[in-house]
């Protein structure tokens, strides 16, 4: 993949000021485009933001300019929402006289629980975000979370993992009518680690919202000669020409992120990606399910995962997972820092490039971990 995306053509272009001269980007971000739409359920999807934290951000000031109904600019977000998406969020809305409530989750099924909003039925919402999967891995409540948006007048915002879309109901189909954006991080589709980025953000929405999307807008159209071309289009919602009242402050994208992208899915195909998505899961349960029969190891939530679950261990994370790497092994991710009450909890994961051999190795390396400590 990367070495196709590596081209010249590719890992040096950007689209210039006459973008029509770069008619093979614009083809390749408009392909994009489509993809991200098909797979989210939605009508259109810009080009690409800078990650999944930032195009939630701009969902939630998408919200507000499109909720004609809402006055107060009160935004729910479950608090199984990535912690560090909160955070950006929290900063990039914090001058903007937008509220940010953090909702409850069920302590025992580690999702949000629905009677949290109960309390702000009727009342003067303007989005709700929803994670899927959420920050733990589980499943939510996606149908009726959608469907409690729209009879409350509220602009539904799913953040979402683009590899779990290949199998679960994408969010253009959530409840009866869907939700109104999508967003999240595209990292998952050929991007490397590379500690932490450059990673690129996706976001898709419904074609009566599209003049109110953020991001650079792909279209298909034929030239004076009857030939198909591509442009940009919709160029008004931008800073170049508004300015000050743009949609967003984003000046570019991620563009040779996207082309990887691109061909990651081209590649894989629809089935390919399936395969993909069947094989974090069967990977992770077979993880969770070899980790939690040892003594001292369990399982903290009850709701279905798709590929992350927390589990919970008698002794301090940070000695287990100090232990693992001197193993050799990327244990988890310790999340007491950013949820104090799930103390000695560890969110692990298999993705689809794990082996059995490699989840044998964590089982029986975690074993002798936890062994120490009763003798």
């Amino acid at each position: 993949m990367w070495d196709i995306a590596s081209r010249g053509e590719f890992l040096t272009a950007y689209t210039p000021y006459q973008a029509e001269a770069s008619q093979g980007t614009l083809q390749l971000l408009y392909e994009y485009q489509t993809m991200m739409a098909e797979l989210t359920g939605m009508d259109v999807a810009n080009a690409s933001m800078y990650d999944g934290a930032t195009a939630l951000a701009e969902a939630v000031l998408m919200a507000v300019r499109v909720n004609k109904h809402s006055k107060t600019n009160r935004v729910l977000v479950a608090g199984t929402v990535h912690p560090l998406y909160r955070e950006t969020l929290e900063t990039v809305v914090r001058t903007q006289h937008i509220e940010v409530i953090t909702l409850p989750f069920d302590e025992k099924e580690g999702i949000t629980a629905l009677s949290a909003l109960d309390k702000y039925q009727g009342e003067d919402i303007t989005a709700l975000i929803i994670a899927q999967p959420n920050f733990f891995g589980c499943l939510e409540q996606v149908d009726a979370m959608s469907d409690w948006a729209y009879a409350n007048r509220t602009v539904s915002i799913a953040c979402v993992n683009p590899i779990s879309l290949a199998l679960l109901k994408p969010p253009g189909q959530w409840g009866s009518r869907g939700v109104d954006i999508v967003c999240g991080e595209g990292q998952p589709f050929g991007s490397p680690l590379a500690s932490g980025g450059p990673y690129f953000g996706f976001f898709s929405t419904r074609m009566e919202h599209v003049r109110q999307m953020p991001g650079r807008l792909i279209g298909r159209t034929l030239d004076k000669d009857g030939k198909t071309g591509f442009s940009l289009t919709l160029q008004a919602r931008e800073q170049h020409i508004r300015r000050g009242k743009a949609t967003s402050n984003i000046c570019t994208n991620q563009g040779l992120l996207v082309t990887a992208a691109t061909i990651h899915m081209s590649l894989l195909g629809a089935d390919g990606m399936q395969q993909v998505a069947r094989q974090c899961h069967h990977n992770t349960q077979t993880l969770v399910a070899a980790l939690s029969q040892i003594e001292g190891v369990e399982k903290v939530f009850s709701a279905p995962c798709f590929h992350e679950t927390l589990l919970r261990f008698n002794q301090p994370a940070a000695s287990v997972l100090q232990q693992l790497h001197d193993a050799g092994i990327a244990g988890g991710y310790p999340v007491e820092s950013h949820y104090p009450g799930l103390k000695n909890t560890i969110l692990v994961c298999a993705t689809e490039l794990r082996t059995d051999e490699e989840i044998a190795h964590y089982a029986n390396s975690l074993k002798q971990i936890m062994s120490k400590r009763g003798s």
